[in-house]
């Protein structure tokens, strides 16, 4: 790539760097967590919810790998937000089958 190629790109893509680093995993297992979290909370049928938690049960399924850079705390977050999520997935369940 010419000097002239490199400046037409837009900023975001000059700087971009494809490899993240084992801070940036750790933060887009959490966030991802957090975010299916807050959706499965939020969420109007069983289908929904269930889709949220296996989706937080991958998040933490990932963070189990060794050597991919993930440390204790995150894979411990990941727990606690699994156990939050489990709550909310069965409290959901049974609000649900109680209204039929």
């Amino acid at each position: 790539m010419s000097k002239s190629d490199h400046d037409s790109l837009p900023l975001s893509e000059r700087e971009r760097n494809p490899l993240l680093s084992e801070t940036d995993i750790n933060y887009i297992l959490v966030n991802g967590a957090q975010i299916a979290l807050s959706k499965l909370k939020r969420s109007k049928t069983v289908e929904d919810s269930l889709f949220f938690y296996a989706e937080i049960g991958a998040y933490l399924e990932v963070s189990l790998s060794r050597g991919a850079g993930i440390s204790d705390s995150t894979r411990e977050e990941l727990q606690q937000l699994h156990r939050e999520a489990t709550h909310a997935h069965m409290n959901h369940n049974k609000a649900t089958h109680a209204v039929r």
